[in-house]
């Protein structure tokens, strides 16, 4: 299937690969979340937009147009054509640069990336119609308090996500016992006891637990004591396809996890005010 990716202008913001490295990962002793295979299979299922340059926003928890004041870095060029306040309500409001059409049935989920959480604002998260609709979106950002934030030259802004939006409409949510799928509960049953004896020797100090370190049957698609055969459609890394011509992206960068409220810079404002006189 084809994405089709139309630049909206001159210099879009860089479109990369969803990436699976996250600061917050990184800092885990022994680097332990990345042994969660659905959060790395979350943050490489799709394309990251990358902020072009840094810049600073700020909130001051009135509700107009005027409430945010955006402070782009010194190299920022065409600021205004990227981020503004538009939407009122301390919604801070990204053009993506591209219009994006998708395969008919399909649709695009724009989203903030996944697992990486920004202080002091929120990502809202949008579904739209690319397989018709004749032009693009915008990504939003919701403050969640007055301050200051920051985004980093970069920094994923948005996190694009096809999805099949007609056929997921056809699930039917049923209720039933797992006693009802006597394969099912019979693995679910083996599975609770490895899970039980494994965390019980880790608890105790056992040599072998501790080497093992953590049990792989996701990871690998396996069942405990290969009780049943996974099937083949298991997938333990992802990689999606880059835009053509596109530059290799670099580690991604961190996200900028201060935060200064507003009530904070004004009580720092009134010290440093003191301080002058």
């Amino acid at each position: 299937m084809t994405l089709e990716c139309f630049p909206m202008t001159p210099s879009p913001p860089r479109m990369v690969s969803g990436r699976p490295e996250r600061d917050w990962m990184d800092d885990f002793a022994g680097r332990h979340p990345y042994r969660c295979l659905p959060l790395t299979m979350a943050n490489t299922t799709g394309w990251e937009l990358l902020c072009p340059f840094g810049f600073e926003a700020e909130w001051d928890g009135r509700l107009g147009a005027d409430a945010i004041q955006l402070r782009p870095d010194a190299d920022a060029l065409h600021f205004d054509h990227f981020a503004q306040s538009h939407f009122t309500e301390g919604v801070l409001t990204f053009h993506t640069g591209w219009m994006f059409r998708t395969p008919e049935g399909w649709g695009m989920r724009a989203s903030g990336p996944p697992n990486r959480a920004k202080h002091g604002i929120a990502p809202l998260e949008g579904v739209t119609e690319t397989d018709w609709l004749p032009y693009p979106f915008t990504m939003n950002w919701r403050f969640t308090a007055p301050g200051v934030i920051r985004f980093e030259k970069d920094e994923p802004f948005c996190f694009l996500q096809p999805i099949p939006h007609h056929r997921i409409e056809r699930f039917q949510p049923v209720r039933r016992s797992i006693d009802d799928d006597g394969d099912l509960a019979r693995q679910y049953r083996k599975w609770s006891e490895v899970r039980t004896d494994f965390n019980t020797r880790m608890a105790a100090g056992d040599p072998e637990a501790v080497k093992e370190a953590w049990q792989k049957f996701y990871f690998r698609g396996e069942f405990p004591d290969r009780i049943a055969q996974a099937p083949d459609t298991h997938v333990n890394k992802r990689r999606m396809s880059p835009l053509p011509d596109a530059p290799e992206p670099a580690a991604p960068a961190r996200a900028h996890v201060g935060f200064t409220t507003w009530s904070a810079q004004g009580a720092a404002k009134g010290a440093f005010d003191r301080d002058k006189t």
